[in-house]
């Protein structure tokens, strides 16, 4: 028998069987270091926490297979699996996700506008509400609306801001409102129900001005005891409200960036229509141009640079009839009641070397009111009779690029005389008499004063012709006045 033995030298726990953890933890999202988060593995080694850069180390870890545990206050506990070998640092990184479990939803919204049981003296609504969260997490917010008119219900979602304008509202009616804040965590909470009304149909407000609202014109309407409607939009700009009695509409001019369109509309401020187009009006300042709808006639005359276009209120038979012979731009115009005479007001690029004249239908000049004189003009209206002019022109004759007046004052001529006759009378001092037109029974005039600062606050008067220093405060805060 032969007898064989084998020595097995078994290698003995030593220096040579360890090795070392090391790592970073981060916020998933942003790596922002996460410090004090606790390592820990599984099987049990040691426990370390990371420093303030998020960093930590294992030492002397036996080799073979681990769970490591990233443990922090306020994110979700994550693992990762590392296999530790002799001599040799293996790397792991945790990307920890914030915790929502102890995360509390937001307060309910408190709304702010309208106030409840408001009423509305408008078709636009302005909804403003406040929302806090207890973790300052980012709010989204959702408005429900309702009306007692119809079954619609109109949402708006993904809202980022605490402000909503809405339009057109229907008139007459009572609303409900309720908005809903969402932290993306939590359920949505909802706020109180809100109530508001809006005024009945303003259809017999005589008085139309504009007024400017946080940078945009916006264009009301008012009766004579000063109670007042807004019609437009306070998000758009909109201004040089003329009212045709014969369709019951009122014209307007509204801007679109570097473009103004004629658009036309019901006295409630309903059924807003663009009458232009590809022509449209046009000058050295689209703030000082104007355009006529005759009484009685469904065309509306209007300038673009040098020529005079006249277009049906549908929008339909765009003409030209008139081109100034010297190439000088047209900046208002009105036409008689009978469509036989045309007032102009014509200038230069800069708004000056002004004419004011009137012509017929065949472009042949009728009378000259004014031409040759420094200075700045604006306003201009044509008696029913078509034997006077009202106008306001600065007697300053002052020029600047900013088209600023020290001394604007009003004048009524009269074209079968040929007389001038000064009715700004005892106009207060430093002021402009601006934007005149004649009241329907053409015994007033009304009218926009304000200081010659060219940024003071503008107000509406109105002057007895036949005794001019009788002014009276008819609103204020207003400009651009049309009475019919």
């Amino acid at each position: 028998m032969v007898v064989l033995f084998f020595s097995c030298n078994e290698n003995r726990i030593g220096e040579s069987d360890f090795g070392m953890i090391k790592g970073t933890v981060v916020e998933s999202g942003t790596n922002e270091p996460l410090a004090n988060a606790r390592i820990s593995t599984q099987p049990i080694t040691s426990t370390v926490f990371t420093d303030s850069l998020g960093k930590f180390l294992i030492e002397n870890v036996p080799v073979g297979d681990y769970a490591v545990e990233a443990r922090v206050d306020g994110y979700i506990t994550d693992f990762e699996p590392t296999t530790v070998v002799a001599n040799a640092a293996v790397q792991v990184v945790f990307e920890l996700e914030v915790s929502t479990a102890n995360n509390r939803p937001p307060m309910a919204p408190e709304l702010i506008a309208p106030e409840e049981n408001e009423v509305l003296q408008s078709i636009e609504a302005v909804f403003e509400w406040s929302a806090t969260d207890p973790e300052e997490d980012e709010l989204t917010y959702s408005l429900e609306l309702r009306n007692d008119q119809n079954t619609d219900v109109m949402l708006f979602e993904d809202l980022d801001e605490t402000t909503l304008t809405y339009s057109p509202l229907i008139l007459g009616a009572k609303y409900f409102w309720q908005v809903s804040a969402s932290d993306g965590i939590n359920d949505p909470v909802l706020s109180p129900v809100g109530t508001f009304e809006v005024i009945s149909a303003p259809v017999d407000n005589r008085f139309l001005f504009v007024r400017n609202i946080e940078g945009n014109n916006v264009i009301f309407s008012a009766d004579e005891d000063g109670d007042e409607f807004q019609l437009t939009s306070q998000n758009l700009n909109s201004y040089r409200p003329r009212r045709n009695v014969a369709a019951n509409k009122i014209a307007f001019l509204q801007t679109d960036g570097a473009d103004v369109d004629i658009y036309t509309m019901n006295r409630d401020g309903t059924d807003k229509t663009r009458v232009t187009s590809m022509i449209k009006p046009a000058g050295f300042n689209l703030n000082e141009i104007n355009f006529s709808w005759p009484p009685g006639s469904d065309k509306i005359y209007f300038p673009q640079f040098d020529k005079l276009y006249r277009i049906n209120s549908s929008g339909q038979g765009i003409t030209m009839i008139y081109q100034t012979p010297d190439g000088s731009l047209i900046s208002e115009v009105d036409v008689s009641e009978d469509q036989q005479l045309i007032a102009l007001k014509t200038n230069d690029l800069d708004g000056y070397n002004i004419s004011l004249y009137t012509i017929n239908f065949g472009g042949m000049v009728q009378d000259t009111i004014l031409t040759g004189v420094p200075g700045a003009a604006s306003g201009l209206n044509l008696s029913v009779t078509k034997q006077e002019v009202v106008y306001a022109y600065d007697v300053s004759g002052f020029e600047d690029i900013n088209y600023r007046r020290l001394d604007s004052r009003i004048f009524v001529y009269n074209l079968v005389t040929d007389e001038t006759v000064d009715i700004s009378g005892e106009k207060p001092a430093g002021t402009n008499d601006l934007e005149p037109i004649y009241a329907p029974n053409e015994a007033f005039v009304i009218f926009t004063n304000t200081s010659n600062d060219g940024i003071s606050e503008r107000f509406i008067n109105r002057v007895e012709v036949e005794d001019m220093n009788d002014r009276e405060l008819l609103y204020s805060n207003a400009f651009m006045p049309d009475w019919e």
